[in-house]
């Protein structure tokens, strides 16, 4: 039988809720954070803004893309390790 709600159910519920609504509107309030972010990798590869915006924005795209590759790279050797750790072996 399920047990009765908890006072943590009701907050993961509202929170929840006031997710999909929000989203159901096409309302995020994230837009000011994702833009910080890709303005980070503008900054990385053109800090002086002396390239065409075009060229900014194409090597901009690619550190963008070395950034996640690089975060892909680390979470395989994390999960290689831990598949070694699992099995009594070395990695």
């Amino acid at each position: 039988m399920a047990h009765p709600p908890q006072p943590s159910d009701w907050t993961i519920l509202r929170a929840r809720l006031g997710a999909h609504s929000l989203h159901a509107q096409g309302k995020t309030n994230t837009a000011p954070a994702r833009k910080a972010f890709n303005d980070r990798f503008e900054n990385e590869v053109d800090p002086d803004r002396v390239l065409d915006p075009a060229e900014r924005a194409r090597r901009a795209e690619h550190a963008r893309k070395a950034y996640f590759t690089s975060l892909a790279l680390k979470s395989a050797r994390a999960r290689s390790s831990r598949r070694g750790k699992a099995k009594g072996g070395a990695a």
